[in-house]
């Protein structure tokens, strides 16, 4: 467009530049200039005729007159370009060179008296007045470059027969007959000059119209040259950009037949361009289902006229399949009817297989995952079954009377087993926030007490390694929260206890501070040892799963490393953050930072959280209790957890021997096995449970640990959960809790 507009307001200003007032006086100047030997060699002439005519005086004095006057004048014109230069108005330089004009007509006028006068008396003035209508006529062909200088030539031309018929009216030598003769010749001169300058003006505005005309075709014809050569250079871009391009490019006729491809098009598909051309690109493209619904739809958007996109496979040449993602735009005539389509196509073959392989790759994946949670599933059950009576024998055997080397062993055992059952439930916490399958569950709660208990609990390790455990909380904090205790105990007790496993002097330090936030409440709390501190460039590796600062404190201090692994998943997953900072020698500094709601309820609700300790529990004398356990030492656990309490206990080896015994002894309360031969602990449950008459209470008793196997339980008519390895105070509790209810479910 901008080429338009130049082409446009280039026409425009060459003719605005001819025709306007000063560029016209400007040729009025040069032309005046330009001619000025032509008018000398003019006036020499008539000078030598009145010479030889008339006298050399009068000869001599008439060219020196006409060479005076134009000398005048155009020394003025040749000045006119230098005064419109220092900025003299058009109106002044008009006046000037009217003034100058007027001073060379009368010199002229004074060489047609003496032409006159100077004659013999019977003599025609005829040589007088064709030097008149010479003067007239050229004074009538600059009139339009420059009206004023014009104007006064001719008025002074005109006035110059009137004062010489003046002279005669009033000299001596002429009769009247004469004079009126004079007269009627003026007025047929007058009429002759008004006539030529009438036809010199209108053939010189004749001559600007078509000019004009003229321009304006140019014009027209430079804007339509302007738009067909951009047209045409648009067209040979798109014919270069379609010609080279990487995708395939092919054009289809109102026949809906190839009427051109490009090269990418033979690259592609394997045919040339005369193999394509003529043929439908269904014909030469399509597979052996034309039916389907790609094939449809894109006949379909083809045949409507409209623009769109699609992905449909196509055959090759050599036959083979390939994916082609097709853009097709139609193009439109003046009438509005489609006269071609234009296809652009690419080959997608690889992304299909791409995508292919990452749904296959998901779908590993996922099996994957399934495999690894019925793996862990499977090996939690089957650790946790032999760890029950592990757990559970030398539970009764630290109560029997020992020597010092026999509590030594115990201990070793208890300490060994318990070691063992938190890496098995670290490796399950992994396992579920992995699958985001973590429930939570936020209650109201004393975080004071639930830190102070914590630590308690920790208390024993860190004097067994000579350390102080300290615990500082700030005094605006308040007791009362409502989040979820448990998964926070969980991330303090890994923190604390790592803190005392790698520290061999000094102290652990426990900070913790709350502040309100808007509406909720921002948690902080920070654990500070004076241990052996990590490198600045293994900060990131702790947080990896079974991952250590170096290789050599795993061999010194043990440990999976899983516990940080999980205490961040734990923080991450409840919206919080965790980071840490370490010199090595010095300490090292964990600080978590949570956001918890205030308490719900006033009052102290940290009684929620705590587990009463048991130690025999208050039944009535001669309740019935049937355990289900398949597990020879399982049972044996059963039997000697509950010796002392006053029960008749009875064991059924599978879920089908358990339906048997509810139906026939109707036991108050039943400890269930999930797993279980002949028929499973839910399927046990299932039966009981539709058998109508009175229920017992059933207490899954399961080696299987995860929330999915909980919610089983509960859901096929469970009351409560207890998984594997068992303790007994929590066995007892159980009691405690359904012993003190009259038949308890009915």
């Amino acid at each position: 467009m901008t080429e338009l507009g130049g082409a446009s307001s280039g026409a425009s200003t060459d003719y605005h530049r001819i025709y306007n007032p000063t560029n016209l006086l400007l040729r009025y100047a040069k032309g005046r200039i330009r001619h000025f030997a032509y008018r000398q060699i003019f006036a020499v002439a008539n000078g030598i005729i009145l010479w030889f005519l008339v006298s050399p005086g009068v000869g001599l004095l008439a060219m020196t007159l006409v060479f005076l006057g134009d000398v005048a004048d155009c020394i003025l014109l040749r000045y006119i370009p230098i005064m419109f230069a220092r900025g003299h108005s058009f109106y002044k330089l008009s006046i000037l060179t009217g003034v100058t004009a007027g001073i060379q007509a009368l010199t002229a006028a004074v060489c047609v008296w003496l032409s006159w006068y100077a004659q013999h008396d019977d003599a025609e003035p005829l040589f007088a007045l064709g030097l008149l209508i010479s003067a007239t006529i050229n004074a009538g062909m600059v009139l339009p470059y420059n009206p004023v200088a014009g104007y006064v030539r001719l008025t002074v031309y005109g006035l110059t027969p009137m004062a010489i018929l003046a002279g005669e009216v009033f000299g001596t030598f002429e009769s009247d007959d004469h004079i009126h003769m004079n007269l009627a010749g003026l007025a047929m001169l007058y009429m002759m000059m008004m006539w030529m300058q009438n036809f010199m003006n209108g053939n010189f505005h004749r001559t600007r119209l078509h000019l004009k005309d003229q321009f304006e075709q140019r014009q027209q014809l430079e804007v339509s040259n302007a738009l067909l050569q951009e047209q045409q250079e648009q067209a040979r871009r798109l014919a270069l950009v379609a010609e080279h391009a990487y995708d395939s490019v092919f054009l289809i006729d109102r026949e809906d037949k190839i009427s051109w491809v490009n090269d990418s098009f033979t690259r592609i598909t394997g045919y040339t361009y005369s193999e394509a051309v003529g043929r439908t690109p269904c014909e030469l493209l399509g597979t052996k289902d034309p039916d389907s619904e790609e094939a449809s739809l894109l006949l379909g958007n083809r045949a409507k006229g409209l623009p769109f996109q699609i992905e449909i496979q196509s055959r090759r040449k050599d036959g083979s399949l390939i994916w082609i993602e097709t853009n097709q735009v139609p193009v439109r005539g003046y009438n509005g009817e489609i006269e071609t389509v234009v296809a652009v196509e690419r080959d997608v073959t690889a992304a299909h297989l791409h995508a292919q392989e990452m749904e296959e790759a998901r779908i590993a994946a996922e099996e994957g995952e399934r495999t690894k949670a019925e793996f862990l599933a499977t090996m939690s059950h089957e650790i946790r079954t032999p760890m029950n009576g592990v757990i559970g024998m030398a539970q009764m055997l630290e109560g029997t009377s020992l020597d010092a080397e026999q509590q030594l062993y115990t201990g070793t055992i208890l300490s060994s087993s318990k070691t063992l059952l938190a890496l098995i439930n670290d490796v399950l916490d992994l396992s579920k926030l992995d699958a985001n399958k973590v429930s939570f569950s936020s209650v109201d709660f004393d975080i004071h007490e639930s830190f102070e208990e914590t630590l308690r609990l920790l208390q024993p390790q860190a004097w067994g390694k000579g350390l102080t455990l300290a615990l500082d909380i700030s005094e605006t904090a308040p007791k009362n929260v409502h989040g979820d205790d448990r998964r926070i105990r969980q991330i303090l007790l890994n923190l604390v206890g790592n803190a005392i496993k790698f520290t061999d002097t000094g102290e652990v330090r426990v900070t913790l501070k709350i502040k309100p936030q808007g509406d909720a409440l921002a948690l902080s709390f920070s654990v500070k040892d004076t241990g052996i501190g990590i490198p600045e460039n293994k900060l990131d590796r702790i947080f990896e799963h079974f991952s250590q600062a170096e290789a050599a404190t795993t061999r010194r201090y043990g440990g999976t490393g899983l516990g940080l692994a999980i205490s961040r998943k734990l923080t991450n997953a409840m919206g919080g953050e965790i980071t840490v900072t370490s010199d090595v020698g010095v300490g090292t500094c964990l600080t978590v930072t949570l956001e918890l709601e205030a308490a719900k309820t006033v009052g102290d609700s940290g009684e929620d959280t705590k587990v009463a300790k048991v130690l025999i529990p208050s039944v009535p004398s001669g309740m019935r209790i049937l355990v289900a356990e398949d597990n020879k030492v399982n049972r044996l656990v059963m039997k000697k957890f509950l010796r002392d309490v006053p029960i008749e206990l009875e064991f059924a080896h599978n879920g089908s021997e358990a339906v048997e015994k509810v139906q026939e002894n109707r036991p108050h309360l039943v400890f269930m096995d999930m797993s279980m031969p002949v028929m499973s602990g839910l399927d046990a449950t299932r039966v009981i449970r539709n058998s109508g008459g009175a229920q017992p209470v059933i207490v899954a008793l399961t080696a299987n640990a995860f929330e999915s196997d909980r919610k089983a339980c509960l859901q096929a008519g469970m009351d409560e959960f207890l998984s594997k390895p068992l303790n007994r105070n929590d066995l007892l509790a159980v009691l405690q809790r359904y012993g003190e209810a009259d038949n308890p479910r009915s």
